[in-house]
């Protein structure tokens, strides 16, 4: 028998809270900009993977070199707990907008310094551990982004759009991404090898220091979302900070829940953005310009597709969409691997096309799904430790596994494998998680559109 989810609602005679939609409109922009700017460093890296290799981590292999360069990649991620450990209560405790504020310039600082680190050649192994070191700085930042932004989406959102209005965080991640890997696209195309090797590479790097100035002056407008706001106003009458404790042990089922729904979104995620490109040039000796703007023309159709699917979202509930991402998983990744490596243009399209539809399962309904897991006074904090908890193991380690499966197994259809494995583990927590749709967030007052 199917078990029936117990969702928390608001308080019974709670004030209706009223959303400003300019207010609205303002907050998804600049939540958006910063997921934007995490992907196109994300986009940047994965794509000049190949070239950081030879700078940074000389070497006569070349599947040591990725190994390397994607090892740096994977680092970042074993620190965005402590981030989101940071972070997130400090979020619960000053405010959503002051945080994000501060991981926005902590990211766009990481970010630059990769763009003036010299190279290997210069000044030897100082160069591959200044580059983990800005790494680690960006991850450390990074374990605060994502669980703020979309917690301060969902907190501005009308209860009957938050879904419509969440994926647009996603569409900010697709955009920054097909920014970064556009803009590395054009160079390998624009320029030699060896100027890229030799300067080149440090251009989309150093893009994001004026990018993060932006960001930053956005975030400083806003205000603090409403439901942060009540919650200000039942401290005055000495509400006790909540331990990072309680934020764990008192949130355990919803935290498990974030976890498992974390790692499916994120398993595929990173597997089709993140690793596809290096998979099709490295492992498949596919045309790196054809197999680049694949994975581009991917991104740009899940781009037209995924405001609609976050309206989807608000209709059906987020559970049957998330389901159905996770049941086309288990059964596309295979078949779609297989087209994938057949080679021709047309079947690499259709099978990386194919996986791009169904991550917007995930991309469209997590962003609205995922905050609604938790009460207001510890969203920001648990989200946040869940959420990279879940990344850190699984997401951002995926591509460093996958090619490790590859060079143990030799089995060239680990990565369909890999996704099957997440997607059953993704089945399991919509299986238990509650509808949110068109509900108030858990301790909130029911929210209106104005």
């Amino acid at each position: 028998m199917h078990p029936v989810p117990v969702h928390p609602t608001a308080p019974e005679n709670a004030d209706v809270t009223v959303t400003d939609p300019a207010l609205v409109k303002r907050a998804v922009k600049a939540a958006a900009l910063g997921n934007a700017m995490e992907w196109f460093d994300f986009g940047v890296y994965s794509y000049i993977a190949v070239t950081l290799g030879k700078v940074f981590f000389p070497s006569g292999n070349p599947t040591a070199q990725l190994l390397s360069t994607f090892g740096a990649f994977a680092a970042a991620f074993l620190v965005r707990p402590l981030g989101g450990m940071v972070f997130g209560p400090l979020g619960d405790r000053v405010g959503r907008q002051k945080v994000l504020a501060l991981t926005m310039i902590m990211m766009a600082a990481g970010t630059f310094a990769i763009g003036l680190i010299p190279s290997y050649a210069s000044i030897g192994v100082g160069a591959p551990l200044l580059l983990l070191a800005a790494r680690l700085v960006q991850g450390f930042s990074t374990g605060g982004e994502y669980a703020g932004a979309s917690t301060f989406i969902a907190e501005y959102a009308p209860d009957k759009r938050r879904g419509f209005l969440g994926s647009w965080l996603e569409f900010g991640t697709l955009a920054g991404y097909i920014g970064g890997a556009g803009l590395v696209t054009l160079m390998t195309a624009l320029l030699s090898t060896e100027d890229l090797l030799s300067w080149g590479w440090r251009i989309p790097f150093l893009i994001a220091g004026p990018m993060g100035l932006i960001g930053l002056y956005l975030r400083m407008r806003l205000e603090e979302t409403p439901a942060f706001a009540a919650e200000l106003e039942k401290a005055e009458s000495n509400r006790p900070k909540t331990p990072l404790r309680e934020m764990i042990t008192g949130q355990w089922r919803a935290l498990l829940l974030c976890v498992g729904l974390v790692l499916v979104f994120n398993v595929t995620d990173y597997m089709l953005l993140s690793y596809m490109p290096s998979y099709l040039t490295s492992e498949l000796k596919y045309d790196a310009t054809h197999g680049l703007l694949v994975v581009l023309g991917v991104m740009v159709l899940m781009m037209a597709v995924q405001p609609f699917a976050g309206a989807l979202t608000d209709r059906v509930g987020r559970r049957p969409v998330i389901a159905a991402g996770c049941a086309g998983f288990l059964v596309l990744s295979v078949p779609a691997l297989l087209l994938i490596r057949q080679g021709s243009l047309v079947a690499v399209a259709l099978g990386m096309g194919a996986l791009g539809l169904l991550l917007v399962c995930f991309t469209a309904a997590m962003p609205a799904a995922l905050p609604a897991l938790f009460p207001t006074k510890v969203r920001y904090g648990s989200l946040s430790i869940g959420f990279n908890v879940s990344v850190s193991v699984f997401g951002g380690t995926t591509p460093l596994v996958v090619t490790a499966l590859i060079g143990a197994t030799g089995n060239m259809m680990m990565p369909a494998y890999y996704m099957m494995a997440a997607a059953v583990v993704g089945g399991v927590a919509v299986w238990f998680m509650a509808e949110s749709a068109g509900r108030p967030l858990p301790g909130s007052a029911p929210a209106v559109e104005g």
